[in-house]
């Protein structure tokens, strides 16, 4: 233990601390902007400077360990002002629109230049240039970067992917795309963890929220729109709903406020992806195909990105099944549309997911129409962006009453719910993959040795006599290990589920950015597996509108109707990096970044 006087507080910590967790315990909060523990702690921003008695220069307090009688001055006249002149320099190089800034009143920067009074800056404007592309799901706008290295710390030590880079010197630094590329044509997985990290909004998903507003308006489109089971579990955060009234069905009657003709939930085509998910697992797993390398599941489309760029050999594992946003798509445009009489092209299909990969899923030629060149989904929504255009339609979502979704695909299960969290793919597989086998329900929660905060779990369950063994992995750093070890013979899995964000779609890369950017996953995991196990429906096999659909329609999982419109070819796709097949070569454009240059769209 060390004693050590910060502001003139005694205070006792662990060798190995630093000033500023010191601080912390002794209830001063010292300011920061690139600072994350364990991942960015490298004194960018020099914000956090503190001036230590005997010590010529300030030093940072994010990566100075404190020392026996060190005696640190958090907020003296040379420290305040050093940190006045350092956020002044940030600002004089970062292009300070807030009123047209997403992050605008959840920004680092904008709370940091508040805190110190700053009301004019002394330094002259000097706006970087740099060109980026108007059509990728991500969006980088290089004159508000503040070089904080975030981004590039958790991209290369979380996810592994390393997709940014610290280019340049002196004022000419900045951050962008390694190896000198667009970011189109490299190995980005979409996880979007760099804009939920990065303190101010120079990260940001592509927004569609137009596109949505001119199909609410067109009077000849009947729109439809489906809630990712975890966008239930944060919506609320951005408007100040406490949990317990931020309901999903108080946003179905938000979006039926908006406009939208049909309002319907994911945990419907969740079900429905674990009836094929499932079925074709134990068709495999019984044929023999897995004696080598499991089955990894599918649902994820920043996990596929990763995998068909860093392990494209190992494409054939990959479930055939379609997410829940694509299966969702898919029934929509031929059962549902055949359902209310309206041909399939004048369905106007919007997705709100927690992800900004699905934005690429949607786009990919893959899941269109085979004989009707239509796509499942017409529009994907973050629901960051869900929320920004509540607050431009005026919704007061405290004052509306909870609504229902609509009928025939409303109703979901707890495990189509679970969905959204780390582990709940799997589990909710294994639910209704032991009905098949055996007949009977096993207890809802058999199989919860899958859950959990671990980045890489595994576990072994006994199906009817047979041992199954099962992993789960969130996070790309937790997979590509996994991966290697799978490869390498070290572990043996028959059934594998992969998350590309850290906790799950819980913590995606499009869910509301919490002000102080501290961790929710966990506290919106928890949310979901409450509703699951109030949910009077714990299995997707049992879902009343599930049996109706294959009855009338799909006739039984794998079947061939079933296979047209539930299931893909992963080999019709390929990443920019992958050495193999070429993927769609889509047209873009590219937007110059000038100074003062806001309409960036």
């Amino acid at each position: 233990m060390v004693n050590v006087i910060i502001d003139g507080i005694a205070v006792r910590v662990p060798e190995g601390t630093t000033i500023m967790e010191a601080a912390a315990k002794a209830g001063i909060t010292i300011p920061s902007l690139c600072y994350l523990k364990e991942i960015n702690e490298i004194g960018a921003c020099r914000v956090c400077c503190v001036e230590v008695e005997g010590e010529e220069r300030l030093v940072s307090s994010c990566n100075n360990l404190v020392y026996e009688g060190m005696e640190v001055h958090t907020n003296s006249p040379r420290a305040r002002e050093a940190r006045r002149i350092n956020v002044e320099l940030l600002l004089s190089q970062h292009e300070g629109e807030c009123a047209i800034c997403v992050r605008a009143g959840n920004c680092k920067l904008q709370q940091v230049a508040n805190s110190f009074g700053i009301l004019c800056n002394p330094f002259e404007k000097n706006l970087p240039k740099l060109q980026w592309t108007n059509t990728f799901p991500l969006f980088r706008n290089v004159q508000k970067c503040i070089k904080c290295m975030r981004c590039v710390q958790y991209c290369e030590k979380i996810q592994t992917l390393g997709i940014w880079e610290l280019t340049g010197s002196g004022g000419r630094a900045t951050i962008d795309v390694t190896y000198n590329r667009r970011i189109k044509d490299s190995d980005c997985a979409l996880c979007g963890q760099c804009i939920t990290h990065c303190p101010v909004g120079a990260l940001r998903e592509r927004d569609d929220t137009r596109a949505v507003l001119d199909a609410l308006a067109d009077p000849n489109v009947v729109t439809v729109v489906q809630i990712a089971p975890a966008v239930r579990a944060a919506w609320g955060e951005a408007h100040g709903l406490p949990r317990e009234m931020a309901t999903v069905r108080r946003l179905t009657a938000v979006l039926r406020s908006m406009g939208f003709d049909y309002v319907f939930d994911t945990a419907f085509s969740a079900d429905l992806t674990i009836m094929e998910e499932a079925a074709e697992f134990l068709k495999r797993f019984t044929a023999g195909e897995l004696e080598q390398y499991p089955m990894f599941t599918s649902c994820c489309p920043g996990w596929l990105r990763f995998l068909k760029s860093q392990y494209p050999q190992l494409t054939d594992q990959l479930s055939t099944a379609k997410s829940p946003q694509q299966m969702f798509g898919a029934i929509t445009k031929t059962y549902f549309a055949e359902r209310i009489g309206v041909p399939p092209e004048k369905i106007f299909c919007v997705s709100i997911m927690p992800c900004i990969a699905k934005k690429a899923e949607k786009d990919g030629h893959v899941f269109d129409r085979k004989k009707k060149e239509l796509q499942d989904v017409d529009v994907v929504l973050t629901t960051r962006e869900m929320d920004r255009l509540i607050r431009s339609e005026n919704i007061n979502v405290f004052s509306l009453p909870e609504a229902e979704f609509d009928s025939p695909l409303g109703i979901g299960s707890g495990a189509g719910i679970i969905f959204g969290a780390t582990g709940g793919v799997m589990e909710a597989a294994l639910r209704t993959a032991y009905h098949t086998v055996t007949g009977s329900n096993p207890p809802a929660d058999a199989f919860r040795a899958v859950r959990g905060e671990e980045g890489w779990r595994e576990a072994e369950f006994d199906l009817n006599g047979t041992t199954v063994r099962c992993a789960v992995a969130s996070g790309l750093g937790n997979a590509r290990r996994l991966v290697e070890a799978v490869l390498a013979g070290r572990v043996k899995y028959d059934f594998v589920e992969i998350m590309a964000c850290p906790g799950g779609c819980v913590g995606g890369g499009g869910q509301p950015i919490p002000f102080d950017q501290h961790d929710q996953a966990d506290v919106r995991g928890e949310l979901l597996y409450k509703l699951d196990r109030l949910s009077p429906l714990r299995y997707s096999h049992e879902n009343p509108e599930i049996r109706i659909l294959y009855r009338d329609y799909l006739q039984e999982p794998m079947s061939e109707r079933a296979e047209e419109l539930l299931h893909t070819d992963h080999h019709s796709w390929t990443m920019p990096l992958n050495p193999g097949l070429q993927g769609k070569d889509a047209e873009d454009t590219t937007i110059q970044l000038g100074y003062g240059q806001t309409d960036f769209m």
